[in-house]
């Protein structure tokens, strides 16, 4: 049995690089992999393993004050879902890019089932989607705002332009629930008034309550790249293939390596066009002479 731990903690650290030579150390030693982001203001990661050395893993970190009580996601997985391990310092958990801003006045967090009640109270809201547009393309919350975002950035200047929401109840999601932490704290700095954010992300929404509000697949950071959660084939697909256009949640980066673009595809199409976003990358002379899926 294979285990994947998410999690993350907005803690202050006094010394993020000793953090990290000791967590670098016990994962490798207990053949462990996956990506670890420590920083002064916390860390964010993802482990998999064995059952076994996930537990080890859970003791460990149980054993450092910071991380005493510390929240996991957990994922059953057929194997490792990354190829190796690395933990590095970064100076912000994840890049806002906003001199200043902490996750200290975030907004009120709101339980998956409390949103599930929101949705079927009638109650106007609006709900915002604060990861990337790749990311929201293959899956998104019924009625969800879903803005042009390349990199996590870029919120400062998204949140100007909700502006019109500011007198509405505004609830903010993510992946996991560490971006839409700062995202929610930002449209309260910036004077929104009633603002929540989604408690434990889409992965714990979804393994709570498929087949009802949430549509499509939801991209992962690491070698599984896409779940779909749904059963009911009207919520099954997010999105549609670049070349046929029918429903798929398929992911994949173009193997022209002076692309790599990230284009939706189902299979059939991507075999047929030697997994390429289009006839120029297909001949392309770069492209990769392993096919990855």
């Amino acid at each position: 049995m294979y285990k994947l731990l998410s999690f993350y903690k907005y803690v202050p650290l006094s010394n993020p690089s000793a953090m990290q030579e000791a967590l670098l150390s016990f994962c490798l030693a207990n053949n462990l992999r996956g990506k670890i982001y420590v920083a002064a203001e916390g860390i964010n990661g993802n482990v998999s393993g064995q059952e076994q050395q996930t537990d080890l893993f859970r003791q460990f970190m149980s054993a450092i004050p910071e991380f005493s009580d510390i929240l996991y996601k957990t994922d059953n997985t057929e194997g490792f879902v990354y190829p190796k391990m690395f933990v590095r310092v970064r100076k912000e958990l994840v890049h806002l890019g906003i001199e200043g801003q902490t996750n200290e006045h975030s907004g009120k967090r709101l339980k998956p089932a409390e949103l599930v009640d929101l949705y079927a109270s009638g109650k106007e809201f609006v709900i915002v989607d604060t990861r990337n547009r790749y990311e929201s393309e293959i899956g998104y919350f019924d009625g969800a705002l879903r803005p042009e975002m390349t990199n996590f950035r870029e919120w400062g200047d998204i949140a100007d332009k909700l502006a019109e929401y500011k007198d509405k109840t505004v609830v903010t999601y993510c992946t996991g629930g560490i971006r839409c932490e700062k995202a929610s704290a930002v449209l309260l700095a910036k004077g929104f008034r009633d603002v929540y954010q989604l408690d434990g992300g889409i992965i714990t929404f979804v393994k709570e309550f498929p087949d009802t509000v949430w549509k499509g697949g939801v991209f992962v950071f690491d070698e599984r790249k896409v779940l779909e959660p749904n059963q009911k084939p009207e919520l099954k697909f997010g999105s549609r293939c670049l070349f046929c256009n029918t429903d798929t949640n398929y992911y994949i980066n173009c193997h022209n390596l002076a692309c790599d673009k990230l284009f939706v595809v189902c299979k059939n199409c991507a075999e047929e066009h030697a997994y390429c976003c289009g006839s120029a990358c297909e001949e392309a002379i770069t492209k990769r002479t392993r096919i990855y899926k």
